[in-house]
């Protein structure tokens, strides 16, 4: 790979690994596929004609590259986070290992905002996985639909109703289980986290800091949609203030909601 190229991949790889991370909530299986991916440009960078941008001629072999570990993955149900929270709260061995790795963090504050993000990939494993990759696409990664379309080998309708239908559902979620949003108080799993993490904080006046938290009223779902986004664009998931922890939940997320159903 010339200079140029290996220059070009370095500058785009943390936008690249967040987007496979967000796919995959695994940090392993997402090294491997950025690793897969350099080598796969490497041998293939004759090919490359410039008919598209570097940035998503990468994509497209990122995405390609991870096919099979996402195609073998599970839509999530949309109270995932539930089950996870149930049961931590049932076990002080479980709320131990999560202090663990929280003590692992440089600063030892949860912030809001990260949690707001993790929520955002929570809901969007929800969706179905054209959905997942059309609304990271368009709206955290700002490709055109043109480019979505030669990412994903879709077509233009299909990207459009996907993007359509993932924004619908995500509204939808949002309404019915985000505090911020339906305001009857903070939002319960971020003021469990906190409570049993950093219980110094405060996280009521924190929260009222956020534009998304002071305007969760406004029956303007759209709007609150994109305040959110807003936020999630603003944080690498890989290497955030509270990477660490944010993973390990996502990481453990779909092994909680089983463990949770055998125990009832």
């Amino acid at each position: 790979m010339s200079n140029q190229y290996q220059i070009e991949f370095i500058k785009f790889k943390n936008e690249l690994s967040s987007f496979i991370f967000r796919l995959l909530t695994n940090k392993q299986d997402t090294e491997d596929v950025i690793q897969d991916t350099y080598i796969k440009v490497f041998e293939k960078i004759d090919s490359f004609k410039g008919q598209s941008s570097f940035k998503t001629w990468m994509f497209t072999i990122a995405l390609n590259t991870a096919k099979n570990k996402l195609n073998k993955q599970k839509r999530w149900v949309e109270n995932t986070q539930d089950y996870g929270a149930d049961l931590h709260s049932k076990s002080e061995e479980l709320t131990n290992r999560m202090r663990v790795v929280f003590e692992q963090t440089h600063e030892k504050d949860y912030e809001i905002k990260e949690h707001i993000n993790y929520c955002f990939n929570c809901i969007n494993k929800t969706l179905l996985l054209k959905q997942q990759i059309c609304l990271l696409l368009k709206e955290v990664y700002h490709f055109k639909i043109s480019e979505i379309m030669e990412i994903t080998a879709f077509t233009e309708g299909i990207v459009k109703h996907s993007l359509a239908d993932a924004r619908k559902n995500m509204i939808r979620i949002f309404n019915n289980r985000c505090s911020f949003i339906n305001k009857k108080g903070i939002c319960d799993q971020c003021t469990t986290l906190k409570g049993v993490l950093n219980p110094s904080q405060n996280e009521h006046i924190k929260a009222q800091k956020i534009k998304l938290v002071k305007e969760g009223s406004k029956k303007d779902n759209e709007y609150l949609l994109k305040l959110r986004l807003e936020i999630v664009k603003g944080i690498d998931p890989m290497n955030s203030k509270n990477a660490i922890l944010n993973t390990y939940m996502l990481e453990n997320a779909e092994m909680w909601v089983k463990d949770s159903i055998e125990k009832k």
